[in-house]
């Protein structure tokens, strides 16, 4: 199975595709990760460092594949999870879309698609351009990290129209939403209204998540030490049963930009007030 994640950037794709990574693993799947993203931390929570990158290797041999072994690229990371991280171009120059190109071209020269359960990508992007919507060409399933704000919600829009468009050629599905970061999720709920799709999860604030990415650490590894983050680990755990249950997932309808803008601002700008009950609508009660 090959999952694609997708978000508004800064969402928190990548400390929730490695959460569900280890999640996928410790159901007994060998997973691999590969970042898509120049930046390349995507793995920094299973590894604890900045990996190597592919196009850094490849450029070291002169791209030559056949000089490339899997121990050059693939590194292991915390609970068994496989991880590569593609890299990119300097900034401002090439297309990052390539090198996802190149990387799994490298890694099917590798069979490494063949040795595992599962394959995750987390890909940069939440306006997709065709190059980092490469990705989608090789999933079954893509994921949307999105939280309870307007922006995110507009980029899952823009993320679902890839989905729908890929999916007239590949055998993709959107298999849902995950909200991260949300202590509500109204507009959310607004959203899937108009399109609709599934909610596989929703976070709510959790301070330990984001200090996770800054120790470099995932969730179940800092639970090992702090029993009161297991809780935590359940969302995630919840997240990966759904996936191993081969959900049908959908192809999304988007909502028009226009549509959605007006449909998420009316929503900010005109807030339903809660009806409160005038008391000469309340209801007599007789004891008998």
């Amino acid at each position: 199975m090959k999952l694609a994640v997708y978000g508004k950037g800064g969402i928190g794709k990548s400390t929730t595709s490695c959460n569900i990574s280890v999640a996928l693993a410790k159901r007994g799947k060998k997973v691999l990760q590969i970042g898509c993203d120049p930046k390349h931390d995507s793995t920094f929570t299973l590894t604890g460092f900045l990996i190597p990158t592919i196009i850094d290797t490849l450029q070291e041999k002169d791209y030559h594949y056949e000089d490339v072994w899997p121990e050059d690229v693939i590194y292991k990371g915390y609970g068994g999870v496989d991880c590569v991280e593609a890299g990119g171009p300097p900034a401002g120059a090439g297309c990052g879309g390539y090198v996802v190109g190149e990387t799994v071209k490298l890694l099917k020269e590798l069979n490494a698609f063949d040795e595992y359960d599962i394959i995750l990508f987390d890909v940069l992007g939440d306006v997709v351009c065709g190059g980092f919507a490469a990705p989608l060409n090789y999933a079954d399933y893509c994921l949307i990290v999105t939280d309870n704000g307007f922006d995110a919600l507009f980029a899952a829009n823009r993320i679902a129209a890839s989905v729908r468009e890929k999916a007239r050629t590949h055998p993709l599905r959107l298999a849902g939403l995950i909200g991260n970061r949300t202590s509500k999720r109204d507009l959310i709920d607004k959203y899937i209204e108009t399109v609709p799709m599934p909610v596989l999860e929703v976070l709510p604030l959790i301070e330990d998540i984001r200090v996770s990415r800054v120790k470099g650490k995932t969730l179940f590894e800092m639970a090992e030490t702090d029993k009161s983050l297991e809780y935590v680990c359940d969302y995630y755990l919840n997240i990966a049963d759904q996936i191993l249950a081969l959900p049908e997932g959908v192809v999304p309808t988007d909502a028009p930009d226009r549509d959605l803008f007006s449909l998420l601002s009316d929503f900010y700008l005109n807030p339903v007030e809660p009806k409160v009950q005038d008391a000469s609508e309340k209801v007599d009660l007789m004891m008998v």
